[in-house]
C-alpha cells in the first residue's frame, strides 16, 4: 500500500513505517499472514524451525516487494524464543505486531494419547506462545505502551471436535487455552495500549491437515457448513489485516473465526 496520507483507507488500514514478528512464518497460513502484513508496508521477521523453508518464504515475500527476513528457531524451547525475541528487537528496532502462529498437532485416542506428545504439542502451542509473548511485552510493548498481539487459535478451540476418525484432545485443549491466554492478556495488558486478538482458523490445506481432510474428510467436516468447503490462500488475509492495523484499534480480547460459519452451527 502506498499514498495512505492521501487516502483514509489506506491510513486506517496501511501499516507503513510498523514492523512485525510472525512465528510459524515460513509457510502455510503463516506466510499468507506475512503477505498481507507485508503488502501492507510491515518490515517482517518470519521465524520457524527449518532454515530451508525460511530461504525459500523470504525469498517469495522479496519478489513481492515485502522487506522480510528470517530467525531459525524453536518456540518450544524456552531459551530459544528468548534470543528470538532480543534478536528481533534488535533487527526491526522494536516489535509493533506480534504474530503467534507457531504450532503442533499430534493424533491419537485420548485413551492412548502418549504424555511426551501432550507435553510437546503444549509446550510448543501455549508455553511457548506465552513465553513470547511475556518477552514482547515486557522488554518492548509495555515500556513503549503500544502494542499488538494475535494469536493463532483454532475452531477446535472453540468446540470439541467432530465425530469421527480425527482424534486430537491435545491440540484442541491447547487452542482452547490459547483463546482463554488471549482473553487474559488483553484484559491485563490494555492498560498498556496493547491489543490482544484471536483468529481461530477452520480447515484449510496445509501440511497439518493433509491426512485428516483425505478420503472424504474434507467433506465430513465442512460439508454442512454455510459456506462449504475449504479456506484458501487468501482467506486469512482480510481478518489479519484488520487486527493488525488501526482499523481494529478498539478491538481487544477477540477471537474470530475463519471457517465458513463450521463452528455457527456444529
Amino acid at each position: 500500500m502506498n499514498r495512505e496520507s492521501d487516502n483514509p483507507i489506506l491510513r486506517l488500514f496501511g501499516l507503513q513505517g510498523r514492523t512485525a514478528l510472525i512465528t510459524g512464518g515460513s509457510r502455510g497460513l503463516g506466510l499468507q499472514m506475512a503477505e498481507v502484513l507485508g503488502d501492507a508496508g510491515a518490515r517482517l521477521v518470519l521465524s520457524a524451525r527449518k532454515e530451508d523453508e525460511l530461504e525459500h518464504a523470504v525469498s517469495h515475500l522479496a519478489a513481492r516487494g515485502i522487506d522480510a527476513s528470517w530467525i531459525k528457531a524453536d518456540v518450544a524451547d524456552e531459551a530459544d524464543t528468548l534470543r528470538l525475541a532480543q534478536e528481533s528487537r534488535q533487527r526491526l528496532g522494536q516489535i509493533d505486531i506480534l504474530v503467534n502462529n507457531a504450532g503442533a498437532s499430534w493424533g491419537a485416542p485420548a485413551e492412548e494419547h502418549p504424555l511426551e506428545a501432550w507435553d510437546k504439542v503444549m509446550n510448543l502451542n501455549v508455553r511457548g506462545m506465552f513465553v513470547l509473548c511475556q518477552a514482547i511485552a515486557r522488554d518492548d510493548m509495555i515500556p513503549r505502551r503500544k502494542g499488538n498481539i494475535i494469536n493463532i487459535a483454532s475452531i477446535y478451540g472453540l468446540r470439541a471436535g467432530v465425530p469421527g476418525p480425527l482424534k486430537t484432545v491435545a491440540y484442541n485443549t491447547s487452542k482452547g487455552a490459547v483463546v482463554n491466554l488471549t482473553r487474559s492478556l488483553a484484559s491485563e495488558w490494555g492498560a498498556y495500549g496493547i491489543r490482544v486478538n484471536s483468529i481461530a482458523p477452520g480447515f484449510f490445506p496445509s501440511k497439518m491437515t493433509k491426512g485428516t481432510l483425505a478420503d472424504g474428510g474434507q467433506e465430513r467436516l465442512t460439508g454442512n457448513a454455510p459456506l462449504p468447503g475449504l479456506g484458501d490462500e487468501e482467506d486469512l488475509k482480510g481478518v489479519t489485516l484488520l487486527l493488525a492495523s488501526d482499523a481494529s484499534k478498539h478491538i481487544t480480547g477477540q477471537i474470530i473465526a475463519v471457517d465458513g460459519g463450521v463452528s455457527a452451527v456444529l
